[in-house]
Parts: C-alpha cells; sequence; structure tokens
C-alpha cells in the first residue's frame, strides 16, 4: 500500500486489503464492507488528479451518473465519496474513490495471454455480453471510450463483466479527444479513428473498439501493432487490418466482414448501435447471413479518404476563392452553365434589331423552360407513383422476424410466426445441455426483415444427454480436466484435498459426482486431490499378523513385525502398531506391527519343601502366582504337605497354585478342617 493510501475508508466501514490493479489515473483494492459483511473492490483515484477542482466536480456528476446502472454485464457501483488525508509535506489531500461489485475471475487480457485465442462460441459469448452492457450504457447516455480486454472481466462462472464506465467522460464531459492534458485517454490498439484525430466520439466509437476486441479474441493479437501509440493511431485512421481468416487459417471469411464492419473508418458505415451488431453476429452463429456480408472495407477507406479529401479542399476554396475570367451563360438545351468569351462583337446591331432579337431570345427560353418543367412534373410524378406502389407491396410483402427466447416455448414460437405471416419449422437440437424443450437457436435472427411467407427455423432442446463419468483416479490434473472436457462435462474451478494411500501427491483421488454415474452433459464434476499424505488404517489390533501384513503392504507400507507377550490378545494377533491407527503418515511409510505371543511362562519354584514349609513361607516364595489351599482360613505356622502344580512345571506367569496344609506339631489342632482358601502370592 503506497504511503498515502489510507488503511480504511469512510471511517472504518471499507477495509483496505490487497492491490489487485493499477491504471494510469487510479489503483484497485480489494477491500471488506465492515457494515454488509460483504467483499468489495475499491478504486482510489490518483492524488495529483484528485487537486483538480474541475475535475473533482466532473467525477462526482459521472460517479452518480454511472452508479445509476444496474446491468448483469457492468459492474455495479455501490457507493462513492471522497477520503481527506495528509500527505508527507503536511498538506491535506481529497482521494475520491469508488465502491464496486468485486468479481472473481479474470480479464479477458489475461485469458488471451495464457491461452491464445477464444474459440467461436466463447467469443461469441464474451461479444454478446460486452455488446449487452453497451447496448444498456448508450441507452443511457453513457459512453465508455476505453473498451478493451482489460477492461473485460470473465468471471468464475462465465459471466461477462464490463469495468471502468465513465472513467473517460469524468475526465473530460465533452469533447472526449484522443488525449487529455497531455495524456492518452483510452488505449491506442483500441482507439477509433475519431479518437485518434481528437474529434468528438459517439456510441459508434465504443463499437469500434468492440469490433478490435472480437478480432484480438480471433486471432489472438490486436488489430494494429506498432512501436508508438502515434504510429498505431495512424494505423487506426488510414490502414486496414489484416483479415482475421489470413491470421488464423481455418476461420470463416464471415468474420473478416463482421470485423471490418464494426472497424469501419467511417462511423456513418459501422453498426449503428451496440443491438444492430449483436443481431449480425447471432445471425451469423445461427445460420444466417449477417449484414455485414456486403460491407467493403476498402471502398470504405476509399470514400474515408476522398470525403476527407473534399472536405479539405472545399475549407481551401473557402479561403481562397479562385478567380474567374469568362462569363457564365446558361444553355437550355444543354441544361447547363457555360462559358462565354468576353470579347466585343464584330458587329453592331440596330437599336430596333437588338429589341426584336431580344424578344424572340426571351419567347424561346419561356418556351424551353416551360418544356423542361413540364417534363420533370411529368417525370417526378410517374416516380412518386412507382415508389407509392413499390412501397407498398414492400411493406405488404415483407415482416419482421419475431425474436424467441429462452422461455419462449415451440406453441408459442408457432404463434409468433404465424402472427408475423411467417411459417415454422421447428427442429431439434440433441447437443443442447439446456432441459428439454427450451429454446436454443433461430434462424433468421430475431428483428430482420424477411419475405412474408417464408420460414423461420427455430432449434429446440431435446434436453442434456446423459453420460457415465470416467475415471479419472490417479491421473494428473491436466490429463483428469482433458478426459473430462472431452466427455462434455465442465470442471469446477475449486479442488478438494483429501488423504490417500495409493494416489500420488497432486494427482486426482476421485470425483464428485463419482466414476460410473450417469449424469447430464455439461454438469460441472469437482476434483479430488492427493495431498501425499495417507492415514493407519483402524481395525488392525486384534487382526492375525498375516491379515494385518497383507493389507498394510496393498496399501503401500513397508511393515517390519516385532513379538511381544499379552494377557488379553491371542498369541499370533497383533497387539498394537506404530504410527497408531489413524496417524496421518507420507505415502509408503515404514509401518512397525507387534504380534502376541501369549502370556509370559514361568517355572513353579522348587524351593518349598513339603511337609517342612509353613504356610507363610510359601506365601513368600510363590509371589507373583495366585494361592488357594485346601483348608479353611490356614494358620502362618502350618506345614505344606502337598502342592499343585509341583514345583519345577512350566506355568502362564500369574497362575493358580494350590497348596494342602496341616497344623504343625504341639499346636493342639492335627485336624484338617473342609473346604478351600485363596490367597494371593503377592
Amino acid at each position: 500500500m503506497s504511503s498515502n493510501t489510507p488503511s480504511s475508508l469512510a471511517n472504518g466501514r471499507y477495509q483496505l486489503g490487497q492491490l489487485i490493479g493499477r491504471g494510469g489515473m487510479a489503483e484497485v483494492r480489494v477491500a471488506s464492507d465492515t457494515r454488509l459483511g460483504r467483499t468489495v473492490a475499491v478504486k482510489i483515484m490518483r492524488s495529483d488528479l484528485a487537486n483538480d477542482d474541475i475535475f473533482l466536480s466532473r467525477f462526482r456528476r459521472e460517479a452518480h451518473s454511472v452508479a445509476q446502472m444496474n446491468n448483469p454485464n457492468i459492474v455495479n457501483i455501490f457507493d462513492s465519496g471522497e477520503e481527506t488525508i495528509q500527505d508527507e509535506n503536511g498538506r491535506t489531500e481529497r482521494l475520491p474513490y469508488l465502491v464496486m461489485e468485486y468479481v472473481k475471475g479474470q480479464t479477458l487480457r489475461d485469458i488471451i495471454h495464457a491461452n491464445g485465442p477464444l474459440s467461436q462460441r466463447d467469443a461469441e459469448q464474451v461479444l454478446i455480453g460486452v455488446l449487452n452492457a453497451l447496448e444498456y450504457s448508450h441507452r443511457m447516455g453513457i459512453i465508455h471510450r476505453d473498451i478493451k480486454p482489460g477492461n473485460i472481466m470473465i468471471s468464475d462462472q462465465g459471466v461477462v463483466k464490463v469495468m471502468d464506465f465513465g472513467i473517460a467522460r469524468a475526465l473530460d464531459d465533452s469533447a472526449a479527444t484522443m488525449t487529455q492534458s497531455q495524456g492518452v485517454v483510452g488505449t491506442a490498439q483500441y482507439l477509433s479513428p475519431e479518437q485518434a484525430r481528437g474529434e468528438i466520439v459517439d456510441m459508434r466509437s465504443d463499437l469500434y473498439s468492440a469490433g478490435c476486441v472480437l478480432y484480438e479474441m480471433l486471432t489472438g493479437k490486436p488489430p494494429f501493432t506498432g512501436d508508438s501509440a502515434v504510429a498505431i493511431a495512424y494505423q487506426h485512421v488510414s490502414e486496414v487490418a489484416t483479415p482475421p481468416s489470413a491470421v488464423v487459417p481455418g476461420l470463416p471469411k464471415m468474420w473478416d466482414q463482421i470485423c471490418a464492419k464494426a472497424m469501419a473508418k467511417d462511423r456513418q458505415n459501422r453498426y449503428a448501435t451496440a443491438a444492430e451488431f449483436k443481431n449480425d453476429v447471432l445471425a451469423f452463429m445461427n445460420g444466417g447471413v449477417p449484414v455485414a456480408a456486403a460491407f467493403n472495407p476498402l471502398t470504405d477507406l476509399a470514400n474515408m479518404k476522398a470525403r476527407k479529401q473534399a472536405e479539405q479542399t472545399a475549407a481551401t476554396a473557402a479561403m481562397s476563392p479562385a478567380e474567374t475570367t469568362a462569363t457564365q451563360a446558361f444553355n437550355p438545351v444543354t441544361g447547363q452553365f457555360e462559358a462565354v468569351s468576353n470579347a466585343p462583337a464584330t458587329a453592331l446591331k440596330t437599336r430596333a434589331e437588338q429589341r426584336a432579337d431580344a424578344a424572340k431570345t426571351k419567347r424561346k427560353k419561356k418556351i424551353v423552360v416551360g418544356s423542361i418543367v413540364a417534363a420533370l412534373l411529368v417525370i417526378l410524378a410517374v416516380i412518386g407513383i412507382i415508389f407509392a406502389l413499390n412501397a407498398r407491396k414492400h411493406v405488404e410483402e415483407t415482416t419482421t422476424v419475431p425474436t424467441f427466447t429462452s422461455i419462449t416455448t415451440q406453441a408459442r414460437a408457432q404463434e409468433l410466426a404465424k402472427a408475423a405471416g411467417l411459417k415454422l419449422s421447428a427442429k431439434t437440437d440433441t447437443n443442447s445441455t439446456k432441459p428439454k424443450g427450451t429454446f436454443v437457436r433461430q434462424t433468421p435472427a430475431g428483428g430482420t426483415k424477411t419475405t412474408k411467407g417464408s420460414t423461420v427455423t427455430a432449434w429446440f432442446s431435446a434436453g442434456p444427454q446423459s453420460v457415465n463419468v470416467p475415471d479419472v483416479s490417479g491421473k494428473s490434473q491436466d490429463d483428469a480436466r482433458a478426459a473430462l472436457k472431452d466427455a462434455g462435462f465442465k470442471v469446477g474451478t475449486s479442488m478438494q484435498t483429501e488423504d490417500s494411500a495409493t494416489v500420488a501427491k497432486d494427482d486426482v483421488t476421485r470425483t464428485d459426482p463419482a466414476a460410473g454415474q450417469s449424469i447430464p452433459v455439461g454438469s460441472t464434476i469437482l476434483l479430488y486431490i492427493s495431498s501425499g499424505m495417507t492415514k493407519v488404517p483402524d481395525g488392525l489390533v486384534g487382526q492375525p499378523q498375516n491379515t494385518v501384513v497383507n493389507n498394510l503392504q496393498q496399501l503401500g507400507f513397508s511393515v517390519t513385525v516385532m513379538q511381544e507377550n499379552s494377557d488379553t490378545v491371542a498369541k499370533g494377533s497383533v497387539t498394537r502398531v506404530d504410527p497408531a491407527s489413524g496417524t496421518s503418515v507420507q505415502q509408503r511409510s515404514a509401518i512397525t506391527i507387534y504380534v502376541s505371543q501369549g502370556k509370559k511362562q514361568v517355572q513353579v519354584p522348587t524351593t518349598i519343601v513339603l511337609g517342612t514349609t509353613t504356610y507363610a513361607q510359601a506365601q513368600e516364595i510363590l509371589k507373583g502366582f495366585t494361592i488357594t489351599t485346601t483348608n479353611q482360613n490356614p494358620n502362618a505356622t502350618d506345614i505344606v504337605t502337598a502342592m499343585s502344580p509341583s514345583g519345577g512345571q512350566t506355568v502362564d506367569e500369574g497362575s493358580t497354585i494350590t497348596l494342602t496344609t496341616k497344623a504343625a506339631s504341639g499346636s493342639g489342632d492335627t485336624t484338617t478342617p473342609s473346604g478351600t482358601n485363596t490367597s494371593s502370592g503377592n
């Protein structure tokens, strides 16, 4: 952000973000509207222009005018204002700004630079959007003056948006010439000849620029290039552009005619309105013959040069009229003024003879003039009658082709055609992605004149065809997009990233809708992309060793097997894994599995001497085992007489040892009570 640019506008309502565009007169930043919670674009004018009171007043008036426009193909203006700031020298500056709709997408300039020429259908769709915007703005009395690919946005949804309305008008509200305060208004590669000459522009100047944009969409480059703006401007005035079909082999030559008519040097020979331009393009794309088919760019250039030469000659003649040396006399026979010598007569006549000759000449002149006038009246009358009859016949025999729209049903189209005195030929379009029965296109185009009783052909959609989504898993993103587009689908601009054990990083893991599903052609497919990571699978603990090893190896992991005892997991089954289940790891990572060997085996102590070791001593020796006795509540001094299992046998750790005891000699108790006592050796 420049040192003079504030971080927010309108008392903090608009929080300015990163710079997304810069021009000779302003910069554009993305911003957050904190009041309405939406993202907007803010155009902030240059501070040196903002100090000009005339500019400020014109900018305010123009901003108000442009803000009244509401068209889907024009970037909306939400708000405008001026921000007061201090410059580096402590002086107060006013920064006027416009708050506009934020369009997420790319400019047409960037698309052409990245991909080259557009297809004919894409060029048509973009141009129709631009002409819709111009048709609306011209109706509102606003001329753009700077139509160029850099001022045309294509949103991520494919909507055409025209930007920067009114900026040139705000700079100069009267003439809008090519230069203003020694700066170029507009871009030289798209200037109309009248802009290049510094003349007053009108809406046909915008149509010339639109023709230049169409030329660049079809060929990938502007119609005129040069080393300087002056050199390019000279070509706009004096040269005819190379036909698009000569630049792009195979391109229909009718595009040459349409571009040439839009870029006619004489604005009187161009399309009169944006609607006329649009209808000509639609007529061609729908199989009709556009008006531009009869246009000759060389004749247009020659006529323009001749007219300019005539204007210059007339201006020169008015400043220095030529002197005449001969008398001009009217010749009634030829109907022309002819030069008559001023030399004196060789013989003199009497005054009476002169009067008689004059009277005779006067009578002859009256007779000749009267005859000529009468003949002219008869001719004019005949011409008038013929013209009236032809006009009546023409009116009776021609009609206007009705305009069908997307909401026009076949039955309604039949009614409209019949009302216009036409026949309707309804055809089915099996390649359309629109709903069944929806109007797709027509020929001749709506609004054109045609003979009554002729046929207008209209195509109605058979409904989008359904095809199976191809399986693109494991493919690169470019290959997956190409395969889906070849199948007739659109690919979403956003993508989802997910873990995958088998698909390489950045390749496609799956699609939504899934592969194999049958969906309508033209549907949008979402791609899922591999992150290069994967998760250790769940459910491995308790599974047999071989099963777990096979599963992990199929997922690309390398497996290391370790053994351990387990009191809870059966021998030969997995007790745990490292890393643990559910952990995200790099693809083809190493996994260690631990396999149960069952409980730990120990030997029964051999240090217990039957008939000698006391019960208390046996408890100490058998720590870690579970001890039970056949006697009920034995005394510590009782003697162990039997043990099962016996000393030296191998048993599971923590197994139960059963002891038989008897009272020690002299204790006075030699009986063996019935029952069993259990105690822990711990």
